[in-house]
């Protein structure tokens, strides 16, 4: 077979040699790109962490200590194995020695405390349109299914993954001390709350749109659409001040909450509660009940294979202590010369995208000046923080006690710090990922863009690379979560992270007009996996467009500029190769476009992208000038 040219398929060109003998691992969904990086931090950790574990390294503070402590709970397999089922049983008794409504209306806040599933999940979150205060978010629970349209009786994919999801948990259930009869009722009984809860709980594409998930309702409105819940006793038992307001994500879950869960239906809500809990704590039991409980997430990943038993442990403490484990990672594998040279690229890409704004030919003078000032005061936070959030003061791993109930009493101590926070002004510090995750984010809510350590490496960024590379790289994804900053969500919010509208009525109309196109452009692409839905990606789409387009304005202004470098590096970074069931999975649920689309859509946008590599009508990469899109 041919060589792709890139005339054709910038993706194929770049990456299609590596794709032929690129081999998936047994334990992963994926491999190439963000995936690698995550690999090679994952076998630096994990190393550092057996040598904490064996003493052949001292632990570099009690942060990292406590984290080593719940990876060696976690790796002894003798002591979980012993101790079998009996764990998450011994948990279970308060919720299944719950009679009715009222007695669960008694002990609902302890319940909630002690994390038990819940008939709607509460948070404490910024107020939207007041970020400086936090407030109780209120949503419904999760389904078993990724998303709501694999509930459609004509969704075949769904009813399988349903399936391997209920035989699976039948047979956790005979490992319980339920009669046979029990047992099923309590299958049926999960799966027909599920069933309901799907009807009534928003879709993932409905979850895009940020501003729809800010509702806010008195709390008296609230306590009377959830019926025979007794609201007002949970949050006097629950949080440390009955709220005036609640903040309403999902506004018909709420008022249709009384077909969902009520005293004629508490047996139905109980058994979903105790079967996910239940199946939800598996991976802290024996390694049989490891195995067990890991199949509906294999079945929806495709994987193979569980993780190996100390990685495992390794992934458990690392998520629970992530944080203090980043900041171990940035300080001793993320070099000083590179935070400073990669500081600068971002300043570098800020002011590309002042000028950008300024000259921007459909935004009014006053739209300009209000996205400057919004530019202005992004927070950066580069590599990772100075020191773990003070939650973490607060979590010790207790020798005498099991891994479940360490697990278990950890993330009491988390949750408790999280109810605290609504007697306290917002932290505008706090770091929403850790140093060690190959990622980046931007937050509406705080205006500031996060870059942990672990993605300033190569092929997104080297000292050893060309600028350009860097800049098709790094440069791109530094430009997308700027741009994160005004696109569909993210232009809804001002300087300070507050939901406001701070545009010129015919600006923000122009926009809405340039954002259909951006979905117009990736709606209904057929894939290996299915087609691509156009509106659920289409902020990370704007964000992809306007990084790389101000990407590629930075790099034309250095020296040596080399844009087919530009280009190329561009193609590399999204190099992947996923197994077929996590492709179907991830389009599903997923606000990006899948990785071959980033790499080759986005290009054929910019007529830079043309002249490079002399792409002419009839070309597979060619989309006609009238048709390319621009916003940022």
């Amino acid at each position: 077979m041919a060589e792709a040219r890139y005339q054709d398929d910038l993706y194929e060109s770049v990456n299609g040699e590596w794709e032929k003998t690129a081999e998936i691992a047994p334990d992963k969904t994926a491999t190439g790109g963000f995936n690698d990086l995550a690999d090679d931090v994952e076998a630096k950790l994990m190393a550092d962490f057996a040598a904490v574990s064996d003493g052949s390294k001292k632990a570099p503070d009690a942060y990292f200590a406590e984290a080593v402590k719940l990876y060696d709970k976690a790796k002894d397999f003798t002591a979980r194995d012993k101790a079998g089922i009996k764990p998450a049983l011994d948990r279970l008794v308060p919720l299944n020695d719950t009679s009715d409504i009222a007695a669960f209306n008694a002990k609902a806040a302890d319940l909630s405390a002690s994390l038990f599933p819940m008939p709607f999940e509460t948070d404490a979150e910024p107020d939207l349109k007041d970020t400086s205060v936090n407030k109780i978010t209120l949503t419904g629970p999760s389904t078993i299914l990724p998303d709501v349209p694999y509930y459609a009786e004509d969704n075949q994919q769904g009813q399988a993954l349903l399936k391997v999801w209920a035989d699976m948990v039948k047979e956790i259930l005979a490992q319980t001390d339920l009669s046979a009869g029990d047992q099923e009722t309590y299958l049926n009984d999960a799966l027909a709350f599920d069933r309901e809860l799907a009807k009534h709980v928003k879709t993932r594409e409905e979850w895009a749109d940020y501003p729809k998930a800010y509702n806010p309702q008195s709390f008296q409105e609230v306590a009377d659409q959830l019926g025979d819940f007794d609201l007002a006793r949970f949050a006097k038992d629950a949080w440390p001040a009955v709220p005036e307001t609640i903040i309403v994500g999902d506004p018909r879950f709420l008022k249709e909450f009384t077909q969902l869960f009520s005293a004629a239906t508490f047996e139905r809500y109980k058994h979903w509660a105790y079967v996910s809990d239940l199946v939800s704590n598996t991976g802290y039991l024996s390694e049989d009940l490891r195995q067990l409980g890991g199949k509906f997430g294999r079945a929806l990943s495709g994987n193979p294979e569980a993780p190996k038993q100390i990685k495992h442990a390794y992934r458990l403490a690392n998520r629970v202590f992530s944080e203090p484990v980043g900041i171990y990672y940035g300080r001793t594998y993320f070099g000083e010369a590179a935070k400073q040279d990669v500081t600068q690229l971002v300043k570098n890409m800020i002011a590309t995208y002042k000028r950008r704004l300024a000259h921007s030919d459909w935004l009014s003078q006053s739209t300009k000046d209000k996205a400057i000032v919004k530019l202005d005061k992004m927070v950066l936070k580069m590599g990772y923080p100075e020191r773990p959030n003070e939650v973490y003061d607060r979590m010790h791993v207790q020798e005498d006690q099991g891994l479940l109930e360490n697990v278990i009493q950890l993330a009491e101590a988390r949750h408790a710090f999280n109810v605290e926070q609504l007697t306290k002004p917002v932290d505008r510090n706090v770091w929403n990922m850790p140093g060690h995750l190959v990622n980046a984010s931007y937050d509406p809510s705080r205006n500031d863009i996060t870059f942990p350590a672990a993605i300033l490496q190569a092929p997104f960024y080297s000292l050893k690379q060309t600028a350009s590379e860097n800049y098709g790289g790094i440069g791109a994804v530094i430009a997308h979560e700027i741009s994160h900053g005004f696109d569909n969500n993210g232009a809804q919010f001002d300087e300070y992270g507050n939901m406001t509208n701070w545009w010129q009525e015919a600006d923000y109309a122009h926009f809405k007009e340039l954002t259909q196109q951006m979905i117009d452009e990736f709606d209904g692409i057929e894939t290996p996996a299915g087609k691509v839905n156009g509106k659920q990606i289409v902020s990370e789409n704007i964000a992809d467009a306007g990084g790389l387009a101000a990407a590629l304005e930075t790099a034309q202004n250095q020296p040596d500029a080399d844009l087919k470098a530009f280009f190329t590096n561009w193609a590399r970074v999204w190099r992947q190769k996923s197994r077929p069931e996590y492709a179907k999975f991830i389009l599903s649920i997923d606000v990006h476009a899948p990785n071959k689309l980033r790499a080759n859509v986005q290009p054929q946008n910019l007529d830079e992208f043309y002249t490079t590599f002399d792409v002419k009508p009839g070309d597979g990469m060619y989309t006609a000038p009238e048709k390319r899109v621009h916003i940022w």
